[in-house]
């Protein structure tokens, strides 16, 4: 992959949370009690993960997202800080706690409850006030966390200002056309795709969009058509501790490879190696790696 000499400007409108995370044998089924091994507790949302992602890769990142004035919200705060993520534009909500997601992993499988909280406080007027950072920008990340409302002014600002827009379409939620089709790319799991865009084969859904959707699954696998023929990229990590926050990993480096002008191959490349890095370690910020782990 190539770097340029330019410093990518990317702007991140998206949830944060905290990840409380319970290690047990299996998932327990309803009426039943587990006991976990341990608890532990990391920085999440997919939108603070792309953040920090994109900071650690060289990025001049801005976050716009909402948490509460309470301890997980100065926590994640300072985390953004302490990673060179600009927060000057994140809304401090007095009314309703910080986001949190609560995750059961037993077996290399997850079972995850998100509780929204302060992420669906965040309002369009929060993208206004931050308006003339659009108009710098090379690239605007969003994430489907936060309130449709909000997504759909991102792409508002995105399209005035003639930006590259970067959708990763999680949670799965239907998507305008116009948003749709307004994006530079669009990364989706491929268990949701119907949800997203419809009840159509993934062939057909990949062939509407060449070059543009990225399809990913749990193996750390991206499939997408090049507008001849359809493309596989695919890593398998030898040990997978971790598998939260891998679709932020890829987002992140394909948004960099992106940034510094590459290929659409290339940058599929360097999203696969950035998310198998995740994979390695606990959390999903723990292993999201830098430039220079690259030899870059």
């Amino acid at each position: 992959m190539k770097v340029s000499a330019e410093q990518p400007k990317i702007i991140v409108v998206g949830s944060s949370s905290i990840d409380l995370v319970l290690n047990t044998s299996f998932h327990p089924e309803p009426n039943e009690t587990v006991i976990a091994q341990k608890s532990e507790t990391f920085f999440g949302g997919k939108g603070a993960n792309q953040a920090v992602g994109t900071a650690r890769l060289g990025a001049s990142t801005f976050f716009i997202g909402c948490v509460g004035m309470d301890p997980y919200g100065q926590q994640i705060l300072r985390n953004l800080v302490d990673e060179n993520v600009n927060v000057g534009f994140v809304h401090e909500d007095l009314d309703h706690a910080t986001g949190t997601a609560y995750v059961t992993a037993a077996h290399g499988k997850n079972a995850i409850v998100v509780v929204p909280s302060a992420n669906y406080c965040l309002e369009p007027k929060h993208l206004e006030s931050a308006e003339r950072f659009f108009s710098t920008a090379d690239l605007v990340l969003t994430q489907l966390e936060i309130p449709m409302n909000v997504v759909e002014k991102t792409y508002e600002f995105a399209k005035k200002y003639n930006k590259k827009l970067g959708i990763y379409a999680s949670p799965a939620a239907r998507i305008s056309e116009e948003i749709l089709d307004y994006a530079s790319f669009i990364v989706a799991k491929s268990n949701e795709l119907s949800i997203i865009f419809g009840e159509e084969s993934r062939e057909k859904i990949l062939r509407k969009y060449p070059n543009k959707l990225f399809v990913r699954d749990d193996a750390n696998s991206t499939i997408y058509h090049n507008g001849s023929e359809m493309k596989y990229h695919r890593n398998d990590p030898e040990d997978m501790p971790n598998k939260m926050g891998m679709g932020d990993a890829f987002t992140s480096g394909f948004s960099i490879a992106l940034c510094h002008g590459n290929e659409v191959d290339d940058c599929v490349k360097f999203g696969n190696d950035v998310s198998l890095k995740v994979a390695q370690k606990r959390g999903s910020q723990t292993g999201l790696p830098k430039l220079k782990d690259f030899g870059l």
